[in-house]
């Protein structure tokens, strides 16, 4: 798994106008080869900010890589730049690879490979090739 977070320093006042552009904006992600899940944080408010990330998870790094070249990331960021005055600063991109992980009893993370444009599991060891079952 590859983990990429965005750090957002929205300013004072200014954090119902961001939430309200990303519920509604279309990211196009889940149409992206190698897309796992994608979550946008809201943390406290200190220094000035109140801090922000979107944490998106991919198949692999060349999963995310794709993205950023894609058609689909172009339609994601367009108009980004016009809500710059939302922010205190630039966003900040961190990046992350899985070294070790577990999930919770019950849990199934299901990845589409390139092999199947669809599936279902429906019980532990449905597609062992494309997901991580914990039952």
């Amino acid at each position: 798994m590859y983990l990429t977070i965005n750090r957002f320093r929205v300013k004072p006042g200014q954090e119902d106008a961001f939430e309200a552009m990303w519920v509604s904006r279309d990211s196009h992600l889940k149409s992206v080869e190698g897309f796992v899940s994608f979550h946008l944080m809201k943390g406290e408010e200190k220094d000035g900010h109140r801090l922000y990330l979107s944490h998106t998870l991919w198949r692999d790094r060349a999963a995310f890589e794709g993205w950023t070249k894609s058609e689909a990331f172009r339609q994601a960021h367009k108009g980004a730049k016009s809500s710059g005055e939302m922010y205190d600063g630039p966003p900040e991109l961190e990046v992350f690879e899985t070294i070790s992980g577990t999930m919770a009893t019950n849990s199934c993370l299901c990845i589409r490979s390139s092999k199947s444009s669809s599936f279902r599991s429906q019980r532990p060891g449905d597609y062992p090739e494309f997901c991580a079952l914990a039952w």
